[in-house]
Order: structure tokens, then sequence, then C-alpha cells
């Protein structure tokens, strides 16, 4: 069985912003794929989350994508995490989950903070 590939939406500013289930999603998975592993292991730290973390940016999207599509179909679940916000918004992901859906992987959009939403209601 295929694994899954979660993408997790992060908070914007304050990291209490972050859904119970994104966290949740960040302890249970196999990898978590983010833009920048220093800014996302802060938010990790500060929730006690210990997970494996691997950079996913636009530098080495393509290279990674193969890495990550493998271990998605060897049963394995990775979470693509941004630095804020939603990933394949404008961030890292849409080419993982072109794939991912293209060799049939469960892909799961986990919400939480938009800056669309947070700016229209302001």
């Amino acid at each position: 069985m295929p694994g899954t590939l979660y993408l997790v939406a992060t908070p914007i500013g304050n990291l209490q912003d972050i859904t119970l289930r994104a966290i949740e999603t960040l302890r249970s998975v196999d990898l978590i794929a983010c833009e920048d592993t220093r800014h996302t292991r802060k938010l990790l730290n500060h929730f006690g989350i210990k997970n494996k973390l691997v950079s996913y940016h636009e530098h080495n999207e393509t290279q990674r994508t193969g890495e990550f599509l493998t271990r998605l179909q060897n049963g394995e679940s990775i979470a693509v995490a941004s630095d804020a916000g939603t990933p394949a918004i404008n961030d890292p992901g849409y080419r993982l989950v072109t794939e991912a859906i293209g060799a049939q992987v469960d892909v799961v959009s986990i919400p939480g903070p938009t800056a669309l939403i947070s700016a229209l209601v302001a």
C-alpha cells in the first residue's frame, strides 16, 4: 500500500495558530519536507515534536520530488510544510502533489491559517 502525502498548513505569524490536526499529523508522519528546516524546527520544538526534517524548496524540488514519490510508493507518509501558510499555493509542493496523484498516492490537505482570509476579514 502506498503511503499518504499530507499538505500541512502552518501558522503565518503566531505559533499558536496551528491546528490540533496539524500538530498530530506532524507528529505521526515518517518524514516532514519543509522549505527551511531551521524555521520549521522552531515550530516543532515549540510543540515538542521530534521528527525527521528534510529541506524541500524551489532549488531542490525537482530532485526531491522523485525521492519523496519513491518513499510514498513504499508506504511511508510524508508531510509537506511551508514556512508559513499552505504548501503548493505559492510554496513548494505542486510538483509533488501532481506526481503523487498520478501514482495513485493519497493526498490529504490539513487546513489551517491562510493569508487571504486573514486579510479579507481584517
